[in-house]
Order: structure tokens, then C-alpha cells, then sequence
């Protein structure tokens, strides 16, 4: 009988040896299961094509054609990567809805005398649960956002907050972007639903009796949207700011954008947007500072002209707690050490 998982920590915590999906390929890409490996039952091409004949023959021939693809397919990946299992693996298998991919290949796998389970279900009750915790429920988890003006190390100073047991989430980490149009990262961002899958495992292994710090954000990362539980928590969150000089943000900036900044094809691209409110001969000019290798010059500037302004106006109109400001004389490694240092402090005294 399918399992069924009533919560979703129930199936991020499932006691199984290997979960597998059988999904094709460019449905796994899209969003899985945490952990999970992609053994698929269909190629993109077989899905597609099975697709087209269930729909356009009948749904006989539709399922007796790619009954066939899938056996073939499952023999392939008992010769291959599965192999090497002894007989006391313990698989957890599922598909898109819990029904004919899964059901196939757990069948077969239990023929051969390995204990396989399927998810009744399938993703489609995973994704139901990871929206539930996101959207449905109130977000258990009391919420204090690290904030600052641009330039004042946040990201960096999060993971230090972790190493001196603070809880914390990384959102731009989560989101594969540094939040800004700037921010773009090698790789891309992920899926949407990835994203949330990720935030939902993340919360689920913190402790909601202790407090969870994230950083300042708009409610998008990207294109990636905060989801409705999460951001409502930050809208009444309090806040630890993070203050530090101009010439030290400037300096921190340069180095840590330098591989977007340095390019001035770059930032033309990715600053157009810009021309509209700040100006076109404001953004020339970044650009300008940008081909001249001045990277603490153009980082300073874009602060002072576009990031700080903008920065002081959201400000005007958010009005939370503030339970401490700590101040950065420096922001390189030993001045972030220091930064988190006090931040830390001021936590626990919450």
C-alpha cells in the first residue's frame, strides 16, 4: 500500500534508504523531494511521446507503449546504479500523482526482493504539503531580520551567526541571487517551487522556540517571490541593523561584486533599467568608472546615487522594532567576525 504523509516533516524524515523519482528528467529539474535521486521511468522524449499517443490514439495504446519504455528503462537502472544495493535496501519511490510510473517500478523492485514503498500521491502530495507550511499555516518561527544598508556585509555575516549557534535562514543563498540588479549568480536561480521546497525543508530543521534571523529583503529575490507565510512574519519582524561607513561599505562592495563590476558590458546590461529613474548620464557614468577599473569609486557611487536613497525611502515607511544597531568599523573578514560577534549577543539578550 502507498504511504501516506499526513505533514511534511513526516516525509522529509521518511527512514527510508534512498527515495527515488521516477519522473522524467525535466520534471525533477523543476522541483523534488530533498534528497532525492532521478531514476526516470520516461526520458523527456518517451513522456512526450506517450503524451501525444494517450491523448491522440487512445489511452490504451498510450499506456501498453509506455508500459513497454518503462520496463526497458527499469532494466537499465538495475544493471546500472542499482546494482551495488544488497537485499536489506529499503527504496521509497514516487512519481507526479502516485500512480502508474511509481507503480510500476515499485512492483518490479519488490519482485526482485527489495522492501520498496511508493508515496500515495506522489510529488503532487509533497507540493501540497510544502505549500501548506508556506502559505496555509502561520509561520511557527519568531523572526528577526539582519538589516542595513547596502553594502554592510549582511549575507556574509549570516553564516557567522550560524557558527555561534544562531538560527538562520539564507534567503539570496536559498534563491541563488544577492538581491539586487546586480545580484544575478553562475547557475541561475532555481525553480520557483524549488526554492519553496528548499525555505520548507530549511524551516523545518530549526527549533521554533528559538528565534530564526534573516535577512532584509524585498518580497522578491530575482524573480524568485518570498512566499506568504514567511513574508508576513518579516513584515512585523524586528530588526538588528547593521551600520557601517560609506567608505567601508564601498570598499566591501567592490570586492564582493567584483565579478560583475569589473565588466562594464555588465553593468550597462544589467543597470538599464536604471536609466529611467536615475538618469541616463548618471548610469553612464557608473558605467564609465566601471571601464576605468574604479570598482571602489563606482561602488561608492552607486550607494550615494541610487542604493541608499532608495534604501532611506523604504525605511521612511517601515516603522519596526529595532533591537540593536551594531556598528562596523571595518568589513573584511576580521571586522565581520567582530560585526557577528555583537549580533549574536544581541540575540540571545531577545
Amino acid at each position: 500500500m502507498p504511504i501516506e504523509f499526513t505533514n511534511l516533516d513526516a516525509i522529509l524524515n521518511h527512514g527510508f534508504d534512498t527515495v527515488i523519482d521516477v519522473r522524467s528528467p525535466a520534471e525533477f529539474a523543476q522541483d523534488h523531494i530533498p534528497g532525492a535521486i532521478n531514476l526516470p521511468a520516461l526520458s523527456n522524449q518517451q513522456r512526450a511521446e506517450v503524451g501525444t499517443i494517450y491523448k491522440q490514439v487512445s489511452a490504451f495504446d498510450g499506456r501498453k507503449i509506455g508500459a513497454g519504455m518503462v520496463i526497458r528503462n527499469l532494466a537499465d537502472h538495475i544493471d546500472g546504479p542499482l546494482m551495488e544495493k544488497d537485499g536489506a535496501w529499503r527504496p521509497l519511490v514516487y512519481c507526479w500523482r502516485g500512480g502508474q510510473r511509481s507503480g510500476v517500478f515499485s512492483t518490479l523492485l519488490s519482485e526482485i526482493g527489495w522492501r520498496a514503498d511508493t508515496v500515495k500521491g506522489g510529488y503532487t502530495a509533497f507540493r501540497r504539503l510544502v505549500k501548506a507550511r508556506l502559505y496555509d499555516e502561520p509561520l511557527a518561527h519568531r523572526v528577526i531580520l539582519l538589516d542595513g544598508y547596502t553594502g554592510t556585509a549582511k549575507t556574509e555575516i549570516l553564516p557567522r551567526l550560524a557558527a555561534r549557534g544562531v538560527q538562520v535562514i539564507d534567503l539570496e543563498g536559498l534563491a541563488g541571487h544577492r538581491g539586487s540588479l546586480l545580484g544575478g549568480r553562475p547557475g541561475g536561480q532555481p525553480s520557483q517551487k524549488a526554492f519553496e521546497t528548499g525555505l520548507a525543508a530549511a524551516l523545518g530543521e530549526l527549533d521554533p522556540a528559538r528565534p530564526v534571523v534573516i535577512e532584509a529583503e524585498s518580497s522578491k529575490i530575482g524573480r524568485i517571490t518570498i512566499p506568504a507565510a514567511v513574508w508576513a512574519a518579516m513584515l512585523t519582524a524586528p530588526r538588528v541593523v547593521v551600520k557601517a561607513s560609506l567608505a567601508a561599505r564601498a570598499a566591501y562592495l567592490a570586492q564582493a561584486y567584483r565579478d560583475v563590476i569589473e565588466d562594464p558590458a555588465v553593468v550597462g546590461e544589467k543597470l538599464f533599467p536604471l536609466r529611467r529613474l536615475r538618469g541616463h548620464a548618471t548610469v553612464d557614468h557608473w558605467v564609465a568608472l566601471s571601464a576605468q577599473g574604479a570598482l571602489v569609486e563606482m561602488s561608492h557611487a552607486l550607494m550615494v546615487e541610487h542604493y541608499d536613497p532608495s534604501y532611506a525611502k523604504s525605511r521612511r515607511i517601515d516603522e519596526r522594532e529595532i533591537l540593536a544597531e551594531v556598528a562596523a568599523e571595518t568589513l573584511d573578514e576580521a571586522g565581520q567576525e567582530l560585526a557577528a560577534d555583537r549580533i549574536a549577543a544581541a540575540i540571545r539578550a531577545f
